[in-house]
């Protein structure tokens, strides 16, 4: 895993160059420092506890979505063992709570692990995005904040654009194209942890006797180290694998789908691959060949 292509790395990236070079490229990208003028990031960088009071401070007492993770699962957001469920209870709670779990969780000898997961800054710390700006996009994008002890996020994909911010501790970004999908493994398109599909290798220790295509995966895919400060681009559908490695880490990102004037109403492209896999299930070869001519037509405009 040490040996992965990193991802390229860019520096000083503003508006004009990330809307012209970067994000027209459908490559991932590593924004090094694009956001070490945060505040949120000088407070992390001084000190964990001055970034939590920091944010505790802007703590409307709204509540989020919270995973909780037993020592057993070792940070990774995953199945039960038989598969029919997660490994993980779901609550809400506000971000002051949050931050006094992550704190106690640091005392413990052998803590599970915590996550407060895409959680709405405007609603749950209205503050937070006026004082910490990322110029880069319109600021008709929302922020997302990510927060909570060490955990690991299997490699899924979005439907959008994804621009991550790190805020407080380190993460390892696993980037993979889309189309290495058959050698990761994938799981139930209508039943996953992380809202669309995952892959079911574990980054962290691979069983290549279970999972021999993961190879082939690998040999595609890139990585990257961020800090807090650095930022990384995701193009939409490629896959990701994200590990937080630190006992207090936050992240703040931006998803945007499609063009600019792209209408906010389109509909899921990921509902309509589901659907598809339903009716196309009894299909005779045939059948799949014709069909395959006819989206490959109207769908994804393939020329004769």
């Amino acid at each position: 895993m040490e040996s992965l292509r990193p991802i390229r790395e860019w520096h000083d990236v503003d508006a004009r160059a990330f809307r012209e070079d970067v994000a027209t490229l459908y490559e991932p990208a590593v924004l090094r420092g694009v956001v070490a003028a945060w505040p949120a990031v000088r407070q992390a960088i001084a000190s964990p506890a001055g970034f939590c009071s920091y944010l505790a401070a802007m703590d409307s007492g709204a509540p989020v979505d919270v995973l909780r993770l037993p020592p057993s699962a070792r940070g990774r957001i995953f199945y039960n063992e038989a598969l029919d469920g997660f490994n993980f209870t779901h609550d809400k709670a506000p971000i002051g709570s949050v931050l006094e779990r992550v704190a106690k969780s640091a005392r413990l000898q052998k803590p599970g692990a915590i996550a407060a997961q895409s959680a709405l800054i405007a609603e749950c710390l209205p503050r937070f995005g006026a004082e910490n700006v990322l110029p880069l996009l319109h600021e008709s994008i929302r922020p997302r904040i990510w927060l909570g002890t060490a955990v690991v996020t299997p490699a899924h994909f979005d439907e959008s654009a994804n621009v991550a911010c790190v805020v407080a501790g380190r993460r390892r970004f696993t980037l993979l194209p889309p189309e290495q999908v058959a050698n990761l493994y994938i799981g139930p398109l209508d039943f996953a942890p992380t809202g669309t599909p995952i892959s079911l290798v574990s980054f962290r220790e691979p069983d290549f006797e279970r999972f021999p295509r993961f190879r082939a995966a690998l040999a595609a895919a890139r990585v990257a180290h961020l800090g807090p400060g650095d930022a990384i681009y995701i193009p939409p559908l490629w896959w990701h694998h994200v590990e937080s490695l630190d006992p207090l880490n936050a992240l703040v990102n931006y998803w945007w789908k499609g063009k600019p004037d792209a209408p906010a109403d389109a509909p899921s492209a990921f509902a309509t691959l589901h659907q598809s896999v339903k009716a196309f299930e009894h299909a005779s070869p045939e059948q799949r060949a014709a069909w395959d001519a006819l989206f490959g037509h109207f769908v994804f405009r393939r020329q004769a």
